[in-house]
């Protein structure tokens, strides 16, 4: 027979379950704007990250972000103790930029309660910037600095119908 303690117990037990299984807001954030049918990059870095810096220093991310008004950009810093890194962003003119979003995911940068995994893939390394279009990721460079130009061809790519309709097959 289920008492009122019982019962109190397991919906106390259950609500530490789904806090558990909540993203965070950053995540949360992400998660909706990969869903619309704007082409969205998620730039995942950090400002003490050499790598990150090399591309700020770069000046790649500034033209990528003015050369495509129409993408959606999302400055996502992670393993930084919650820190946002907008000052850094702010000194390469990245933070004011209107297609540009700032968040900070809130876990640490080492141990055990460093994430491993974002919006549902695997976070093992930064930088690391995903394309998405429509809810569809399209491209993931999961390891290391971005070459703009190929991410520049990685926008005009998925824009594209992605159909080979007509084409001749390969028999």
């Amino acid at each position: 027979m289920l008492t009122p303690m019982w019962i109190l117990r397991l919906s106390i037990l259950l609500l530490a379950v789904a806090t558990l299984r909540a993203e965070a807001p950053a995540e949360q954030k992400v998660l909706s704007a990969i869903k619309t049918p704007d082409l969205t990059v998620v730039h995942l870095w950090a400002p003490w990250c050499s790598n990150c810096q090399a591309e700020l220093k770069s000046g790649g991310w500034f033209k990528m972000i003015k050369d495509n008004p129409q993408v959606k950009f999302y400055f996502v810093s992670v393993w930084n103790n919650g820190e946002d890194g907008r000052a850094m962003l702010k000194k390469f003119n990245i933070a004011d930029q209107p297609n540009v979003t700032i968040l900070a995911d809130p876990g640490p940068r080492r141990g055990e309660n460093k994430i491993k995994q974002f919006a549902g893939l695997p976070l093992s390394w930064i930088p690391t910037t995903w394309v998405y279009k429509g809810g569809d990721l399209r491209y993931a460079l999961n390891y290391g600095e971005v070459r703009f130009p190929v991410l520049q061809q990685f926008l005009a790519d998925s824009e594209s119908e992605w159909s080979h309709k007509g084409e001749p097959s390969i028999e």
